[in-house]
């Protein structure tokens, strides 16, 4: 696998870092999750498992469970001990947490200048904000996520999921990559600052061209990737379902009008906003008088974006997802994701177990000194 032979020092809790450090596990790393003697928090998110939980095993999975009293001389001299071996460390304290525990970036550095060290946190590590909790809604919130996403009654809507603390991870992960890559002509790592505000930010690059241009909020109703186009809109079917198009280039448009005897539409769907307004009305009450399984069988025969709004379990039983062997069950029944990158020549093979709470301290502690 691509990355055997690199150790991870996972310091971080909940989403973000481990999202990042159970990628890096999937293929190859070791990763050592150090935990406090209670544990990380995720293992009793509900609904609990077999063993510990659905979301810890979900972020666990192939990593080693060390436990260190951090309030403690011993603990912390343990995790020096720890860092100054390993090649990529995580972590998502607040900013100057690390450095009061005695493995700040440039206490680790000193004694292992190789050292890939990634921070996550909410602002970053200095700013306006340094200090300041914040979970993913408060990023959405502030980013101007959630004044993009309105519901019908035009308030915004909580996504289904955490944005920010997934594009927090996932830009975490390119640093921690792009930064042992480097190391290998230098010889030398790096600090990484990830901050969820920027990340989360830099992920509405499409979207702020009015903001931008204009210094104005866009008419949300009216862009064309938040209500402004009928080929990229959710639709009611009459059996309560809903189905949406997702694709707007005239290709698409035309299959689908022409199929349904209105052609002559197409040139409305060229740009959109309120002009569009006869053909959304025709394609709502088109599909709102058959039940989905007609409109997926209709749809399927054209060449057009679109598809079924799925529930988890659907979603979960896709049969795209089952032919590509996404879908992974355990010894123990569990369902579990596989990895999302694939490589042909190194494929992964995760470890699709968590750790037990310390599983691994005394053959870790035992191994450092």
């Amino acid at each position: 696998m691509k990355l055997e032979g690199i150790t991870v020092v996972d310091l971080s809790w909940f989403l973000p870092g481990p999202y990042l450090t159970t990628a890096l596990a999937d293929h190859g790393a070791e990763v050592i999750k150090v935990e406090p003697p209670t544990g990380d928090p995720g293992r009793e998110i509900l609904p609990p498992d077999e063993r510990t939980s659905v979301f810890f095993r979900n972020m666990g999975r192939g990593k080693k469970s060390v436990v260190l009293d951090l309030k403690s001389e011993q603990g912390r001299a343990d995790l020096f001990r720890l860092c100054t071996t390993a090649d990529v460390i995580v972590e998502s304290f607040r900013p100057g947490v690390s450095a009061r525990f005695g493995v700040g970036y440039e206490a680790v550095k000193a004694a292992n200048p190789r050292v890939v060290y990634c921070s996550i946190s909410a602002f970053g590590q200095d700013g306006a904000y340094p200090g300041r909790a914040a979970h993913d809604l408060a990023l959405e919130a502030m980013t101007g996520v959630l004044s993009l996403t309105l519901g019908d009654d035009g308030r915004p809507a909580i996504p289904g999921i955490p944005v920010a603390d997934l594009v927090s991870g996932l830009y975490g992960l390119s640093g921690v990559l792009m930064a042992l890559f480097r190391r290998q002509t230098t010889g030398k790592g790096d600090y990484i600052d990830v901050s969820m505000h920027e990340t989360l930010m830099a992920s509405c690059a499409n979207v702020v061209g009015t903001a931008f241009k204009e210094n104005k909020h866009p008419d949300v109703k009216n862009q064309r990737t938040t209500g402004g186009s009928a080929f990229y809109r959710v639709y009611d079917t009459s059996d309560g379902r809903q189905l949406v198009l997702a694709g707007q280039e005239m290709k698409f448009i035309k299959n689908l009008l022409g199929a349904l005897g209105k052609s002559d539409w197409a040139e409305l769907c060229e740009w959109p906003g309120a002009h569009q307004k006869p053909v959304v009305e025709f394609l709502t009450s088109t599909f709102k008088a058959k039940p989905l399984k007609h409109w997926m069988e209709f749809l399927a025969t054209l060449d057009i974006c679109y598809g079924p709004v799925n529930t988890l379990p659907e979603a979960i039983a896709e049969p795209n997802l089952m032919k590509r062997g996404f879908m992974v069950t355990d010894d123990l029944g569990r369902k579990h994701f596989g990895p999302a990158v694939r490589f042909k020549d190194e494929p992964s093979s995760p470890l699709y177990r968590e750790p037990l709470l310390g599983e691994h301290t005394a053959e870790i502690l035992k191994r450092e000194r």
